[in-house]
């Protein structure tokens, strides 16, 4: 770069650190100096900040989308009161729940922070466990889209069509590999910056580890010493709940640690920003013209990461499991989510659209999207009627299938993987969408049950889980 040419720039970044800077208001500046003095000790001082690097994961929520304005600031006013400042990594975990929409306020962000061109910047991406450069225009690898689909499917079977455990545990299972891998890449990274609370931290290991602990196994005793140590123990929680839940058809993956791993650093910014409305802040709705997505997935919210997504399932679910109207299901979720989809802003529209035959159509493509299943075989997830020896088959055939009926003892030797007529292997493949040697599997297995009051179960045995009793917390307190 030419002295004229790194002068100009430097021109452009100290015009973008004032515009930015001058949508915050007084207790955001006062936070912002607060998170420059956190980041210059955890660094060693003002002479060792150049070489330092941080990392900050951003899903386009709007708690990652804020953090990530308020590190730029931060990043942009050492520069220009000190030779060097620090570098910065942003990576985001690119999920079948992500939608395009999502994608294009991502690269927004960061269009309007101007990351594009600056070399103290990197933007990252992880899909299909690979670390590749940010890209929101490329599409979603067939692979890493069909297998996280089957995941989902497998899952919801597994645990009889619980809502949230068929929406979320994949997702939220990927975090382990996710943080191993940008932490690891390409020389590592010092600190791990988060906007999230110790409370949804917290509530968001709980899931993990009632999901990886509900089976027979013992669970790992021991805390991690360190951050890297408990993304480990993440990985290997999903690893456990994979290798339980496809048994002989598991497929190990790469090692998601190796590389140069370093004693990560934890800088919080949630105790910052206390008081501060997100939502309605001017640096994150006019500055970053940050807009929430109605149909993405949000991971701080486990009981409503995907809403519309989620009414739809309660609406089936009453159809063919409670003999109700689809509309009451829906209307049902929409009431317990209502001060929630009112904080998210969640047009009043399409609230009133999820109701209706064109909201049902939409949401009908969005699950197919999710699971790679249409209406009916989304259908037979909600029922799960081939786990634990099949017991719920006949019910399932008697309300979706009567014609079937009679075939019942047939099915029964085909899960079992007895001799049977092709054409019934072919009929529970293609009705479930899942393929037959997937299906006798699940045929063997108990339902795994995550129960709302804290403790997880698989078949009778059970083990207490409540939030509180973690062996670690994100933030290390």
């Amino acid at each position: 770069m030419s002295a004229i040419h790194e002068q100009a720039m430097n021109y452009v970044y100290q015009q973008v650190q004032q515009r930015l800077i001058g949508y915050f208001t007084r207790a955001e500046r006062t936070a912002l100096q607060l998170l420059i003095q956190r980041i210059v000790v955890a660094a060693g001082g003002m002479e060792q900040i150049g070489d330092y690097k941080v990392l900050v994961a951003h899903g386009g929520g709007e708690v990652s989308t804020y953090t990530l304005a308020l590190l730029r600031a931060a990043q942009l006013s050492i520069a220009g009161r000190a030779p060097r400042t620090f570098q910065l990594r942003v990576a985001t975990l690119r999920h079948v729940g992500m939608t395009q929409e999502t994608l294009d306020t991502i690269h927004r962000g960061y269009s309007r922070l101007f990351f594009h061109d600056d070399d103290r910047v990197e933007l990252l991406m992880v899909e299909n466990q690979q670390v590749l450069p940010f890209n929101y225009q490329r599409p979603v690898s067939t692979p890493g889209r069909e297998s996280s689909q089957r995941q989902r499917v497998m899952i919801g079977h597994l645990t009889a069509g619980d809502v949230r455990a068929t929406l979320c545990n994949d997702t939220y299972l990927a975090l382990g590999d996710f943080y191993q891998r940008v932490t690891a890449w390409d020389g590592g990274v010092h600190a791990l910056v988060s906007g999230d609370s110790a409370r949804k931290q917290g509530q968001l290991l709980a899931w993990l580890k009632k999901s990886a602990q509900a089976k027979e196994d013992k669970a790992p005793t021991g805390k991690p010493a360190s951050l890297t140590g408990l993304f480990r123990r993440m990985d290997e929680w999903s690893d456990d709940f994979y290798r339980d839940l496809f048994g002989e058809h598991y497929v190990p993956k790469a090692d998601a640690s190796a590389g140069g791993h370093r004693h990560l650093a934890y800088i919080g910014v949630a105790d910052l920003l206390e008081g501060t409305e997100r939502g309605c802040a001017p640096v994150l709705s006019e500055f970053m013209a940050y807009t929430p997505d109605p149909l993405g997935f949000h991971f701080s919210h486990p009981t409503f990461a995907n809403p519309l997504l989620m009414a739809h399932l309660r609406g089936l679910q009453a159809e063919c499991l409670r003999e109700l109207d689809y509309q009451e299901g829906v209307e049902g979720f929409l009431r317990q989510a209502a001060e929630y989809l009112r904080r998210r802003q969640i047009p009043d529209a399409l609230i009133a659209q999820a109701v209706s035959r064109e909201g049902r159509a939409l949401s009908s493509n969005l699950a197919e999207q999710f699971f790679g299943l249409d209406e009916g075989q989304l259908i037979c997830l909600l029922f799960s009627p081939f786990i634990h020896h099949g017991e719920r088959l006949e019910g399932y055939l008697r309300q979706c299938h009567p014609g079937m009926l009679v075939a019942l003892p047939e099915l029964h030797k085909v899960l079992q993987g007895k001799p049977a007529a092709e054409m019934l292997q072919q009929w529970v493949a293609d009705t479930s969408g899942v393929p037959l040697p997937l299906l006798q599997h699940l045929y063997r297995k108990r339902p795994m049950t995550l129960v709302p009051g804290g403790r997880a179960h698989y078949g009778r045995h059970e083990r207490s889980m409540a939030d509180g009793d973690l062996a670690f917390q994100l933030s290390g307190r």
